[in-house]
């Protein structure tokens, strides 16, 4: 691949792939990733997850705490996510390879292609949604299947033409965004402050059957927005010099996802006023008709210009993840933009058929909550991997597959590290068994907390237990951790010359 991309210009295509990138290249900083996580969560479909607690009948004051709790404990997770890409300088998929193997990395690839694709639909959806929806209360365009497709389709490729220029001209657009998008949910402060009721009730309350159903359950939709980050930090984090602190590092992560508090509180303060004005879009869980259908006719732009910035910015961090992930799984075959025209392409046709064909936008929800459940108990082997090797990696180790060779530090079986594996393959089933999603997907085991899903909190115990007792029985080889670390003496200077051969 080509590493020679020097040029800083916006228009430049970014050249790199998944390969380390050089430390003279290492430009961007914490503050980066704020503005790109953020960038990212900042927009209308995190709105739509904001309204989530008035669906599920609870009142604003519990929503408000169902939405914080969730919120905070999912950027917990996420923080130390925010380091393999400093520390490796590649995106989180291939470090994943250090306590997966280098083939075992496919699985982390996996999921964030299937991540990108489900919240790349949902992102357009919503924003299509809701621009054809103001501009038909606006200018009177008629709501049809012709208008819908060309408002998708045109979204669609305007943000697969943001990701093919790649990282820098990607950072451009979510500055933008973060400050745009931000000011006017803000304004929506000045639509909605008239009739907003603070003291709305909902329709189940603290002490009634199916509270804390519904709590955790909108708790948990809150949490599934920062974990859903987890495998593409590293996409932007690579950009980082491994010298920053990582404390300003998981601080932005942070910071990021408490400034969703905007979104979020948006969806759901204006939900509590579409249950109470139009209570029929609530019963029929359209939050987006029914936002337009209670908006002043003055902040109908606004929505417009919402759908549109943070649908972009949404849709870029997650096709630009899913091209880079493609490329590094058929390294010989496809190289960052063609792996993204061809996620692209199918995102796009997944899209089409999800909306005329299908009808699969619930479908689509269902599926995002599965893949986070299968994400979770991931991340926490990676971040307990961390700990455990005490920040030590090897970068160019890491690279042997995508260079088609064997051998390495993390080669293990094979390939593959069945440590990490035997934790996350029985924790992830596990975990899928437990969710609970009323009317959509039950598990064998979904009833067994009294409809409460209680499916991240079992992946993520068990996945703990389970590595931590399999590191303990089965010793990792002693050139996994740095030449300083008591657990490596004598096991690095030998053979750090035998370590990789051609394949």
């Amino acid at each position: 691949m080509n590493n020679n991309n020097k040029d800083q210009s916006l228009t430049q295509i970014e050249t790199h792939g998944v390969e380390q990138i050089p430390d003279n290249e290492r430009t961007a900083g914490p503050v980066d990733l704020f503005r790109m996580i953020f960038g990212g969560a900042n927009t209308f479909a995190t709105a739509v997850l904001g309204s989530f607690p008035v669906l599920f009948g609870l009142s604003f004051q519990a929503g408000v705490w169902a939405i914080v709790s969730g919120v905070l404990l999912g950027s917990l997770i996420l923080a130390p996510m925010g380091l393999f890409g400093p520390l490796n300088g590649t995106n989180n998929a291939v470090s994943s390879g250090a306590h997966f193997g280098v083939h075992g990395r496919i699985v982390g690839s996996f999921l964030s292609l299937l991540t990108a694709i489900a919240f790349f639909s949902l992102s357009v959806w919503s924003s299509g949604d809701a621009l054809i929806g103001g501009a038909k209360r606006l200018i009177g365009l008629p709501e049809t299947d012709l208008t819908l497709g060309l408002a998708y389709g045109l979204f669609a490729i305007l943000v697969l033409t943001v990701c093919i220029y790649g990282f820098r001209f990607l950072l451009w657009v979510n500055k933008v965004a973060v400050w745009s998008a931000s000011l006017l949910f803000l304004l929506g402060i000045f639509a909605f402050a008239g009739p907003f009721d603070s003291h709305y009730a909902g329709t189940v309350s603290l002490g009634q059957p199916g509270f804390w159903a519904a709590f955790i359950g909108a708790a948990l939709v809150a949490m599934s927005n920062p974990i859903s980050f987890g495998a593409f930090l590293g996409d932007w984090a690579r950009y980082i010099p491994r010298e920053t602190s990582r404390q300003r590092i998981m601080a932005a992560v942070v910071l990021s996802q408490i400034a969703t508090f905007i979104p979020f509180l948006f969806g759901l303060t204006t939900a509590t006023i579409v249950a109470i004005q139009a209570p029929d879009y609530i019963a029929a869980n359209n939050y987006v008709g029914g936002l337009l259908a209670v908006s002043p006719s003055w902040f109908f732009l606004p929505v417009c210009l919402i759908a549109v910035i943070g649908g972009m910015s949404t849709g870029t961090t997650s096709l630009y993840g899913t091209g880079l992930d493609m490329s590094s799984v058929f390294p010989r075959l496809l190289s960052r933009v063609k792996a993204t025209l061809l996620i692209g392409v199918l995102s796009i046709a997944f899209i089409f058929i999800g909306r005329f064909a299908a009808n699969l936008v619930q479908s689509v929800s269902t599926f995002a909550v599965l893949i986070i459940t299968c994400t979770t108990p991931w991340m926490v082997i990676m971040i307990i991997g961390l700990v455990v090797r005490r920040g030590f990696y090897c970068p160019d180790d890491l690279q042997v597959f995508t260079r088609g060779e064997q051998g390495g530090r993390y080669w293990f079986s094979h390939g593959w590290n069945w440590r990490g594996l035997g934790a996350w393959i029985p924790s992830a089933a596990v975990g899928l068994c437990f969710v609970n999603l009323p009317g959509q997907f039950v598990g064998p085991l979904g009833e067994l907390a009294g409809g409460i899903d209680i499916s991240l909190l079992v992946t993520l115990g068990l996945a703990s237990v389970m590595y931590l007792m399999l590191l303990s029985l089965f010793p990792e080889p002693a050139l996994v951790y740095g030449p300083k670390d008591p657990r490596s003496k004598g096991a690095h200077a030998p053979a750090e010359a035998a370590l990789r051969q051609a394949a």
